[in-house]
């Protein structure tokens, strides 16, 4: 009989320079350009910096006025958290499309556990694929995704064909893959710890898989039993969701900005459609509709109301979003729509969802 192992698909799906990408995705005059997300004063601090940036070495975390001497022709652009958060619950939700077992680390990266999806599909390979697809289709922005047996191999896996790839290392390809690997790229080995563990010999994952167990804890602590096991394909840390969705949304950015109420009823009738397919999907209802509209000179409104019961008809919801719509006259050309709904009726599913987080038995030859 075929020996089982406690094997599980994970997903590390990491977004693509995902603050600079969003304020390029709304300012087409940035597209193309190196730009850089934070203050570019002397105190100045960059968050996050466009692929156009990046090749002049402007990174995250460094001082502005670095920055601005590395890449004379830098264009530097306030942080916009709000916004940020509202594509990052783009995201997210389009993870729930595939699975329950999503934990976010970021606004821009998360986990997903696959072994069991909604949607029927063995290989997580092929899911990693579909679900950067979606993200592009619903924001318009490239994601990168690793694949593995766990985390940390996923979450390693998700920079090798960085920016817009992705990259599977199946359970077969996991010992050699972590062999060859410059520890460097090991997740949670620092720049300081990889520098101790140069003095001592240890440039790949072969030379930390030489090292004992005992040489590991006496050189490096509690880190030592970990890295001990990283380097053989062992974590046994599990996806776990860290909060339960509150909203689920669908929204289109349009290539002409409308210029009348009248315009908007055919683009919100599919968005509307859309998220009442999400919600069939996900096997929710909400009672508060959301109708959010962004001008063209990037002034998001949005408008609310709820309702005394839970709702997922299609109808119900392009009704209340048109008569969201109509409480207000337009102050100037819309660039964006969208319809959320939240105050959904997820507690209960919060429950059955913990009863069903638990290690699964497959056998060691199946699709990756």
């Amino acid at each position: 009989m075929q020996e089982t192992l406690h094997i599980r698909k994970i997903i590390h799906v990491d977004m693509d320079a995902f603050y600079a990408s969003v304020e390029q995705l709304d300012n087409p005059d940035l597209r193309g350009k190196p730009i850089a997300v934070g203050g570019g004063g002397e105190r100045g601090v960059v968050s996050a910096a466009s692929y156009e940036a990046r090749k002049y070495g402007v990174r995250s975390a460094m001082a502005g006025a670095l920055a601005r001497k590395l890449c004379p022709d830098l264009i530097f652009v306030r942080t916009n958290f709000e916004r940020y958060r509202q594509v990052s619950d783009q995201i997210r939700a389009v993870f729930y499309e595939f699975t329950d077992l999503v934990e976010p680390l970021s606004l821009d990266e998360a986990y997903l556990d696959v072994t069991e999806n909604k949607v029927g599909m063995p290989s997580a390979t092929v899911i990693a694929s579909w679900v950067r697809q979606r993200i592009k289709e619903e924001t318009g922005l490239n994601a990168s995704a690793g694949i593995s047996i766990n985390k940390f191999i996923a979450k390693v896996a998700s920079d090798i064909n960085k920016p817009n790839g992705q990259k599977t290392i199946p359970p077969e390809e996991v010992i050699e893959f972590l062999e060859q690997l410059d520890i460097r790229k090991f997740y949670g080995i620092g720049k300081k710890t990889a520098e101790k563990m140069y003095l001592k010999g240890i440039f790949t994952g072969m030379d930390l898989k030489s090292k004992t167990k005992e040489w590991l804890g006496e050189n490096f602590g509690k880190s030592g039993v970990y890295y001990y096991d990283i380097v053989r394909g062992i974590q046994h840390s599990q996806v776990k969701p860290n909060r339960i969705r509150k909203s689920l949304a669908a929204e289109r950015t349009f290539r002409e900005n409308i210029t009348s109420e009248i315009f908007m009823l055919e683009k919100l009738d599919h968005i509307a459609e859309e998220v009442a397919r999400r919600l069939a999907k996900s096997e929710v209802a909400g009672k508060t509709i959301t109708l959010k509209i962004k001008y063209s000179d990037f002034t998001l409104k949005t408008r609310s109301k709820t309702l005394d019961y839970y709702v997922r008809s299609k109808d119900v919801i392009l009704e209340t979003a048109k008569d969201l719509l109509y409480q207000e006259k337009m102050e100037n050309s819309v660039r964006l729509l969208g319809i959320s709904l939240s105050n959904l009726n997820t507690e209960d599913k919060k429950k059955e969802k913990s009863k069903k987080e638990k290690p699964i038995d497959v056998q060691v030859k199946f699709e990756f």
